[in-house]
């Protein structure tokens, strides 16, 4: 097994960020990839199918869009382009209505709109440039489904701004959970069957969700987001990783849900903790399918949450504010070490590079691996 003192050091970005991962890494001789799930990893094939109603539409438009990408653009910097303006436009929205019920301005709205287009678009691309640039692998796959799960958390709080929904916690509760766990259902039917399955309803897909967003963005943009409340291993493994951060976070939500409650005081905070904590587990089931291994049911990122749960259980007086802050900073760092760790032993073992692309091991590389294949 390659221990972190003997990895290879290499200059610029990518030697500051693994000398940052393995300083902060609690666990520096013990590697989250065994030599068996490494190994795995190289017969690893990505099986795609879809019936999207928009996807032959949207075709013309990403078929021209990935050939004004330059050849030497790593198609992972693509992907965290597309992340960075999800998550950046989202946030504009959050600042303005950090509870969920105030009005926000209409640029905010229309920005948004239109930070989601541009990640559906670079999401959409990301893979063609790989097999443009004959750069696919398996890590593609991983950082692509890493960056979707974060961007699902973003995309369902962005929409609760949207439509106002702070004013009904509990349709808010049930919007953001509803999109992690329909992601991570996506990750558990290709666990079970090997192949991943993008149309959830029909011709219903993640595409046609995305622009039904959007549109939904645009209509608060337009005529105000009060618009919207005028009105007033076994197959079944993996449900418990997920159920143990659903529980909790309803629990929680529920004895909480005074003024002074963690939700009710910080419910975009609390949405957004829990969130990310349900986009760590959703990776882990990804690398568990990826590597054909078994899924741990605890994760490191619900420490934070069972403080919270200990705290509100035996009445302590830490304020349930600060470690809510608490929980939500750890799980952040949680999920960047898990992210980070697992892309650079990937790499290590595969001899390829995050962000960058390299001519040398990308021909010599089976032209099996990572390719993917649409039915």
């Amino acid at each position: 097994m390659v221990h972190y003192s003997q990895k290879k050091k290499s200059g610029g970005f990518s030697s500051f960020w693994r000398g940052m991962v393995y300083k902060m890494s609690l666990q520096k001789k013990s590697p989250i990839l065994t030599e068996k799930q490494l190994s795995n990893l190289t017969k690893h094939k990505f099986f795609a199918s879809s019936d999207s109603l928009f996807d032959p539409v949207l075709q013309l438009w990403w078929n021209w869009l990935v050939k004004q990408v330059p050849v030497w653009f790593a198609p992972n910097v693509i992907t965290i382009l597309g992340l960075l303006v999800n998550i950046l436009t989202s946030l504009v929205l959050v600042y303005y209505s950090p509870d969920c019920r105030q009005e926000v301005p209409s640029w905010a709205c229309y920005m948004c709109a239109l930070g989601l287009f541009v990640y559906q678009s670079l999401d959409a691309i990301d893979g063609k440039h790989a097999r443009r640039t004959k750069s696919s692998s398996p890590l593609g796959e991983l950082f692509d489904h890493v960056c979707d799960s974060i961007s699902t958390v973003f995309v369902s709080l962005a929409v609760c701004v949207s439509l106002h929904l702070g004013s009904a916690p509990k349709l808010m509760f049930l919007n953001c959970f509803f999109a992690s766990i329909l992601f991570y259902s996506a990750q558990w039917q290709t666990y079970v069957s090997g192949t991943f399955r993008t149309s959830r309803f029909g011709t219903i897909d993640v595409t046609e969700v995305q622009m039904g967003i959007i549109i939904v963005h645009m209509i608060s943009g337009y005529y105000g987001c009060s618009f919207w409340t005028q009105s007033g291993t076994s197959v079944l493994s993996p449900s418990i990783p997920l159920s143990l951060v659903v529980f909790p976070a309803m629990i929680l939500a529920a004895c909480g849900a005074d003024e002074d409650g963690a939700y009710a005081s910080h419910p975009a905070l609390y949405m957004l903790t829990f969130g990310l904590i349900a986009a760590k587990v959703t990776n882990r089931l990804v690398v568990a399918h990826m590597t054909m291994s078994v899924m741990d049911y605890f994760d490191t990122s619900l420490r934070g949450p069972f403080v919270m749960f200990v705290n509100q259980c035996f009445n302590t007086p830490i304020p349930e504010n600060m470690l809510l802050f608490g929980s939500l900073l750890w799980v952040c760092i949680d999920l960047w070490l898990y992210c980070s760790r697992v892309s650079l032993e990937i790499c290590e073992s595969m001899g390829i590079h995050v962000f960058r692309i390299s001519l040398s091991s990308a021909s010599a590389r089976s032209p099996n691996v990572g390719k993917a294949v649409v039915s």
